[in-house]
């Protein structure tokens, strides 16, 4: 190792004559800083670009890996990092299977007493059900509080609720503290394990309740919702969101409603943690009550988990008791301009009701569920390592001291889109631990295998080094070049590119010249496979529709068009 003295320089200067590439951006007019990308902004791509590891043959390194240059530095990427794997499963029961002599036992024993309790569930499903249609008979004014002598009525259901609860064993249930009067605290908030909290705040509060849409179609409980005057949403439109936000504020505005009861996780989790917090409660800028909700056992996991609805039933029905424990925590006040602090007030009401459950919260959320069953569905032996913590933006962007403009570039990417992209990874047959290999990744994507560039975009993903990558850093750095600011107009003018007739179209023959001076030895079978993965409809060339579909949905092949993109600038307006 060379000796330096306190006059040498630690770092050798950037030679002169080294090229680099700048990514210009340009504000059409003067604007406020915004979390998101402004409509007006112009990009441009210089044409200098080498990379201090650039290595065009391919030359392996003393680890034995190949050294290569980032291929998607022309877009502005500076690469990317990918946080540690979570060892947490926050959907896992931990009871998933009958084990163990005393339990095999107990429910031998209590058969007897589950039909029992069957009969009395069903009875009292059965009663709840007419009082509700009783109850809603002829009422159409459902944007209004319920009338008096409905909401009468409805206590029969009520009473029902509590019966079917001892039916599933639970005699008697623990509470701590009070709910706050309706007009101090007119939203509350819990955590949300099993199907059970549901039904005992129900009986307990008769809250108007934020449901998915598909709940309305259920058998007896799509009707008894319908008397809570739930708020459907549908969580994958942005729309449906925003129109459900405003009417939990309209009716929380008024003291003649119901409390409004929502779950912020979204899903059920084990109880063991919490996960994010979705903010349509926090939005509106109410006092809100947290409540939280426990279930202690040895035996038996009462969360629901992978777990199926019958088995859960079962296995409630055949239990002595079922304990469970409800908490009423202090009301949270929301802080001033909550429009602003919306994730400031979730993060304060998170961070009590984790204190309240001894728990940690995680970044987990419903779209990491989606990747879970996903992976479950598909039989893979270790669905959990598929989880990537999809609500982990703002650690992601204090570990890389990243703005909140780059977070969202960089990460920000809906659960839908994930769980294609897992798809597609799951494509590339991973093995037990999870890990695609590089000619497995290159055969999905078409890429050629003996090709330098093929061997950058495998290496911009590989950030271990070992030679293989997870879809956790599948996932991320596929997000990332899509989320860079010139990616569209980057796909837009690749397509005008290979669009040389000038008819909207590119021909096999047209996306083959263009391919080649990314890869000058690709051969026809090599390309009928690109043009294969390009051409969605199948109708023999590709519209500027199936190629921008082709790149949002593979947008490392981007790096295919960057020796033409890199001739000339092109401006986003």
């Amino acid at each position: 190792m060379a000796e330096h003295d306190l006059t040498s320089r630690l770092l050798s200067p950037r030679s002169s004559d080294q090229p680099h590439t700048v990514l210009t951006v340009h504000d059409g007019e003067d604007s406020e800083p915004s979390d998101r990308p402004p409509s007006n902004q112009q990009y441009s791509i210089q044409t200098r670009i080498p990379y201090h590891n650039h290595n065009h043959n391919g030359i392996n390194n003393e680890n034995g890996h190949v050294s290569c240059q980032n291929p998607y530095e022309f877009l502005g990427s500076v690469g990317f990092s990918v946080p540690a794997p979570s060892t947490v499963d926050p959907f896992r029961n931990g009871t998933p299977f009958i084990s163990g002599v005393y339990e095999m036992i107990k429910i031998v024993l209590c058969l007897p007493i589950a039909l029992a309790r069957l009969v009395l569930f069903g009875a009292c499903l059965a009663v709840g059900y007419i009082a509700t249609r009783i109850a809603l008979e002829g009422w159409k004014d459902k944007q209004y509080p319920m009338p008096k002598w409905r909401s009468r009525i409805m206590w029969v259901t009520r009473v029902c609720a509590r019966f079917i609860l001892f039916s599933f064993g639970y005699q008697w249930i623990r509470r701590k503290g009070k709910p706050a009067p309706r007009e101090i605290a007119p939203i509350v908030v819990s955590n949300h394990v099993s199907y059970i909290e549901p039904i005992f705040y129900f009986y307990e509060l008769f809250p108007t309740i934020v449901a998915s849409e598909s709940h309305d179609s259920m058998p007896f409980v799509g009707t008894i919702i319908r008397a809570m005057q739930v708020i459907y949403v549908n969580r994958f439109s942005p729309a449906s969101r925003k129109n459900a936000v405003n009417e939990i504020k309209r009716r929380a505005s008024c003291d003649k409603f119901p409390r409004v009861l929502l779950f912020p996780e979204g899903t059920t989790t084990n109880g063991k943690v919490l996960i994010s917090f979705q903010l349509g409660a926090f939005i509106p800028g109410h006092p809100i009550q947290p409540i939280i909700v426990r279930y202690p056992h040895l035996h038996f996991d009462q969360s629901w988990g992978l777990v199926s609805l019958a088995k859960l039933m079962f296995r409630m029905f055949t239990q002595f008791h079922n304990f469970m424990e409800v908490e009423y925590l202090p009301i949270i006040m929301p802080p001033d301009h909550q429009k602003q602090n919306a994730v400031h007030f979730a993060e304060r009401t998170g961070q009590a009701m984790a204190s309240a459950l001894n728990v940690v919260q995680t970044s987990h959320s419903y779209g990491d569920l989606m990747l879970l069953m996903k992976a479950a569905q598909l039989q893979k032996e270790k669905p959990w390592s598929y989880m990537v913590e999809m609500a982990r933006n703002e650690s992601v962007s204090q570990a890389l001291k990243l703005s909140t403009f780059e977070t969202y570039l960089l990460y920000h990417i809906s659960s839908l889109e994930a769980v294609d992209f897992l798809d597609k990874f799951l494509s590339m047959n991973p093995d037990n631990s999870g890990c695609v290999k590089r000619h497995d990744f290159l055969r999905v994507l078409q890429l050629k295998k003996a090709c330098t560039l093929s061997e950058e975009i495998f290496g911009f993903l590989d950030v271990e080094k070992n030679g293989s990558i997870t879809f956790k850093q599948f996932l991320f750095g596929s997000a990332h070049v899509m989320k860079q600011p010139p990616f569209r107009q980057a796909c837009e003018l690749a397509f005008a590119e290979c669009d040389v007739g000038g008819d909207n179209y590119c021909s096999k023959e047209e996306l083959a010249d263009i391919l080649r001076q990314a890869i000058p030895d690709l051969n026809e079978d090599e390309v009928d496979g690109l043009f294969t993965l390009f051409d969605a409809d199948n109708d023999g060339r590709i519209s500027v529709d199936d190629f921008l579909c082709c790149l949002r949905k593979n947008p490392l092949l981007i790096a295919l068009f960057s020796p033409r993109l890199l001739h000339r600038d092109f401006v986003k307006i």
